[in-house]
């Protein structure tokens, strides 16, 4: 018995010894398309784990939303999150999707709680200082959300107006600057989330909500005959990936998931699924100063 056990520790020894790559070769996961990353690295740390942890919305429809009916996250940022996901692992489900609002997305890519984050979070230098920023996959732009039957059409309607948007956005700092250079004396309410502050306005706390035309036009989407998306484009919002500064390794997988879903006609078919447009246009250019 003693014998069969150590022939069989020896017989183990020998397979486990066969299956090493041998030394100086980098060996390469099973799936996917990336070699192994260098120890040490954010990316390699996602591929020991064998998933990767992306930071979204959960509320906001068509971009990152909880829907009720599946309990399942959807959504054109969720759709960046599984390119990403396919391409490391070959498998656009090897992913953990976790919500990340305005106010945490930063702290979350800092402090190492997920890896990327894809939450409609625009490119702008005052963010550069803190992550760094994928090419654009997304622009958006300021508008207002607000009842049907509103009398507000722009932002020069807004004056003494409580609006509310949410705490840690470039909306909050765009729509002060407007309300200070206009003289419009607008109240900006702040929360969490977006439909907070639309449930907000739907108890008659807030005159309007003002973010991106985008998130805005989920809502409309949600309930047409409550809410209307009023004032155009006063802002332009060009969306990138966050990652944590200095993991460069990611950061190119990143960038080029998002050029291949470009050049490949895959980002016009995940437009088409989620954005309510007749409309489907061109990809937006990839350095974010471009975008218009």
């Amino acid at each position: 018995m003693f014998k069969r056990i150590v022939l069989l520790g020896l017989a183990l020894a020998i397979i486990l010894a066969a299956c090493k790559a041998p030394a100086g070769v980098t060996p390469t996961p099973k799936k996917g398309r990336v070699p192994l990353a260098p120890e040490g690295t954010l990316l390699r740390k996602i591929q020991d784990r064998g998933k990767l942890i992306c930071g979204t919305k959960y509320d906001i429809p068509t971009f990152g939303y909880l829907n009720p009916k599946t309990n399942q996250v959807e959504g054109f940022d969720v759709e960046i999150c599984r390119a990403v996901a396919e391409y490391i692992f070959g498998d656009p489900n090897a992913v953990e999707i976790k919500e990340a609002i305005s106010k945490n997305r930063i702290p979350f890519l800092k402090e190492g709680v997920v890896d990327i984050v894809a939450s409609t979070m625009t490119i702008n230098e005052e963010r550069l200082k803190e992550i760094d920023f994928s090419i654009v996959y997304y622009v958006a732009g300021q508008s207002l959300l607000v009842p049907k039957n509103s009398p507000i059409s722009g932002v020069d309607d807004l004056k003494g107006k409580r609006v509310g948007t949410v705490k840690g956005s470039t909306s909050e700092k765009n729509i002060r600057a407007i309300s200070e250079k206009k003289g419009l004396n607008i109240e900006v309410v702040l929360f969490d989330t977006y439909s907070e502050a639309v449930a907000a306005m739907d108890a008659g706390r807030v005159d309007a909500v003002t973010t991106d035309d985008i998130i805005l036009y989920g809502f409309v989407r949600q309930e047409p005959d409550k809410w209307k998306v009023v004032g155009g484009r006063f802002t332009v919002e060009p969306y990138g990936v966050g990652v944590k500064k200095g993991e460069k390794e990611l950061l190119e997988v990143v960038n080029t998931v998002i050029k291949e879903l470009k050049t490949s006609g895959r980002w016009k078919e995940i437009y088409k699924k989620w954005i309510p447009s007749d409309v489907v246009p061109e990809p937006p250019p990839d350095d974010w100063r471009e975008a218009k």
